[in-house]
């Protein structure tokens, strides 16, 4: 079935857009369900309709010399407007098309003209901010790996519970299971009867080119929140992680956390304000509320994992010492008093450490819009003793 063409005016955006250098600046790009095709191109991906529970796969692109982002919806010759228009602000959030995303882009550049040359300034991010959150828990103390392996087992399970309703058996198995002992047996045993379950599923379909990829779309707090710890825990590899995701799922659900609010509010509060209600949030650190944050649009507060932390040993060395250094670590965030002489640098300082990241790891691994997907695992500047790479966080 052809697809139908959605168009998004870039309007501001028009000079500084670049579609390769607006999604491959961050190692979100290369996690489930995004898949970009460097021989086109253009990136693919399931989005949601404005039910919230139906998915469809899109293929983003950017023709040369085009005042608009191109967007084909795959399996469908009609999309109503209301689904037209969710399917276009989240490749907006995606992308950061916006007027206070190219007000940043703007300064930044305009501090940086390296980075204003080689069009970096936007850092790609989720189609909704509940998928960035459940990413930043994934990026928790472990390698970049299994965060990648973690975010496509999710993506892998949401096919499930779209085709195969695993979330109404995990729901019964939790109410029926009286025993821990006997519920963690029955949770075995569907472990096993849903591989059978993936393989005869109709998937949802990632398309590249004529050929298909079975996953679905990164899963919404009403598809987790109904299933079991366990269940989640062992089917997806999520380790503690799945405690603290159906925690964030539950609560977002219960409208006890408003995280749209949050991000809808960025603009009239302030970076500390914000990144003391995440930190009230369970299974939020220090890490996960800078990151989130950064998603957000605020990039006063460091994501600092040991990536970032090697970077900074390298550029700060001979400007801070080292109790200050530790200080920044241990905090996360930048105190403005310790980088007062760098005033006009402390909104855009968190992007330009992602442009050095970039910069560094393109020296060792070539472009990352032309790496193949089977090598994303291997994008990190350290690694662990056994040869691995490694990305270890300290804080969640």
């Amino acid at each position: 079935m052809p697809g139908c063409l959605l168009h998004l005016p870039l309007e501001a955006c028009t000079t500084t857009f670049n579609l390769e250098k607006a999604v491959c600046n961050h190692g979100c790009f290369m996690m489930a369900p995004n898949s970009w095709i460097p021989s086109t191109q253009i990136l693919q991906r399931p989005l949601r309709l404005s039910n919230f529970s139906t998915s469809v796969v899109v293929s983003i692109s950017h023709p040369p010399g085009n005042a608009s982002i191109i967007v084909e919806v795959h399996n469908t010759d009609n999309v109503s407007p209301e689904d037209e228009k969710i399917i276009l602000e989240q490749v907006a959030r995606m992308l950061r098309i916006s007027e206070r995303d190219e007000t940043d882009l703007r300064e930044f550049q305009n501090l940086h003209p390296e980075a204003k040359e080689k069009g970096f300034g936007r850092s790609f991010r989720s189609p909704t901010i509940f998928e960035d959150a459940i990413k930043s828990i994934l990026l928790c103390n472990c390698t970049w790996k299994r965060s990648l392996d973690m975010a496509k087992a999710l993506c892998e399970l949401q096919s499930q519970l779209a085709n195969c309703l695993i979330s109404m058996e995990c729901e019964d198995l939790n109410k029926k299971s009286l025993h821990k002992g006997s519920k963690r047996k029955r949770v075995t045993e569907k472990l096993t009867e849903d591989k059978k379950c993936a393989e005869d599923c109709s998937d949802s379909q990632m398309l590249n080119g004529k050929n298909t990829t079975s996953l679905g779309n990164f899963p919404s707090s009403r598809e987790l929140v109904s299933l079991d710890e366990y269940f989640l825990k062992k089917h997806c590899n999520l380790g503690y992680r799945a405690k603290r995701i159906l925690q964030l799922a539950k609560r977002v659900e219960s409208g006890k956390l408003d995280l749209q609010k949050f991000e809808k509010e960025s603009n009239s509060v302030s970076a500390q304000e914000v990144y003391a209600k995440l930190k009230r949030v369970k299974g939020f650190g220090p890490f996960a509320c800078a990151n989130l944050m950064m998603c957000m649009g605020f990039y006063e507060m460091v994501p600092m994992d040991s990536e970032t932390r090697r970077h900074l040993q390298q550029v700060l060395a001979n400007i801070i010492s080292l109790p200050s250094y530790m200080w920044i670590y241990n905090e996360v965030y930048i105190d403005v008093m310790v980088f007062s002489l760098f005033s006009l640098l402390i909104s855009s300082f968190i992007v330009h450490v992602r442009f050095d990241l970039v910069e560094d790891y393109e020296k060792k691994f070539g472009k990352l819009s032309e790496l193949p997907s089977s090598s994303y695992h291997i994008v990190t500047s350290t690694r662990s003793d056994s040869g691995e790479p490694f990305l270890q966080r300290r804080h969640t």
